[in-house]
């Protein structure tokens, strides 16, 4: 069963802190999805994004495999990670780049892209810190973003019959959830998206998410999920085959390794205990990843 979500939308322009709170703690709530705009990010550096990927996504399959993953922040298929821009990341350069000659301004474009979502994440996270009825800074005390964690992906899902069409990952993506806090979502227009609210649902109802220009789509992760004790919805989301090619741009907010995702005291009480034990993310992720990827 499929149909069209009408998304909450949360205006970062808006002056009422406290009403703003309000509307994203019930969209997070009741969605686990929101559209958000006046996020501060021009459409100028957006389209640069996008015509940046459509080069890099455009180029040989041989020149693509000489970006191999290295120290997990490249990827062989059609995405690609990468991590703080070596100027405000402790690690230095992890991030994998096409040659100058090959891909020019790809490199300064991506960076500049990220330091920029990386503060609209950071103002979306402080917001969601005030509707939980904590600090605003409660994330950034804990560590969540001490060192930035965050991925920037870009993506491209092929037509079909491009590829081998058994492969499901060159074809869109199944439904899953994102482990994170949150993930800024920016897409070229074309469809694809859709969201189920209820995961627990037999059978599952999957709604379509539609593109709206200049705002951005924004999801619960299932670490917030967590530090919510599942107040906040990680939702389950998917791509369908594209009939035309698309291209979409995902930041995914994740807490730095060493920072302890432990349930608020605001979200539980001797009704409502905590549901998860707490956990370093570091370690979340790696069980995570060995249950979606079995040992490798």
């Amino acid at each position: 069963m499929e149909g069209a979500l009408q998304l909450p939308m949360i205006d970062l322009s808006s002056t009422d802190r406290t009403l703003l709170a309000d509307s994203l703690r019930k969209a997070c709530v009741e969605n686990g999805f929101f559209y958000l705009r006046n996020h501060g990010i021009g459409e100028e550096l957006i389209q640069r994004v996008f015509e940046g990927s459509r080069r890099f996504f455009g180029l040989s399959l041989e020149e693509k495999m000489k970006l191999l993953r290295k120290n997990h922040r490249g990827d062989p298929k059609e995405s690609i990670y990468f991590g703080a821009p070596e100027d405000i990341s402790p690690y230095g350069n992890l991030n994998q780049w096409p040659p100058q000659e090959v891909l020019p301004c790809w490199r300064s474009t991506m960076e500049e892209y990220y330091k920029t979502i990386l503060c609209v994440g950071k103002r979306v996270v402080s917001l969601m810190a005030v509707a939980l009825n904590v600090d605003e800074d409660f994330f950034e005390k804990v560590g969540a973003f001490d060192p930035p964690a965050a991925l920037l992906r870009p993506l491209r899902y092929p037509i079909a019959g491009e590829i081998d069409s058994s492969d499901k990952h060159m074809h869109g993506a199944g439904a899953h959830t994102d482990c994170g806090m949150i993930t800024i979502l920016v897409t070229d227009g074309v469809p694809g998206l859709q969201v189920c609210r209820d995961k627990l649902q037999k059978p599952q109802i999957w709604e379509d998410v539609h593109h709206l220009k200049g705002a951005f789509i924004v999801n619960i992760g299932d670490m917030m999920e967590r530090w919510t004790n599942c107040l906040f919805k990680s939702t389950l989301h998917r791509v369908t085959q594209p009939t035309q090619e698309r291209y979409s741009v995902a930041m995914l907010f994740d807490p730095s390794p060493d920072c302890v995702v432990e349930c608020l005291k605001s979200c539980c009480n001797e009704s409502s205990p905590p549901r998860f034990p707490p956990v370093r993310a570091a370690d979340y992720h790696k069980e995570n990843y060995k249950v979606t990827y079995g040992d490798q």
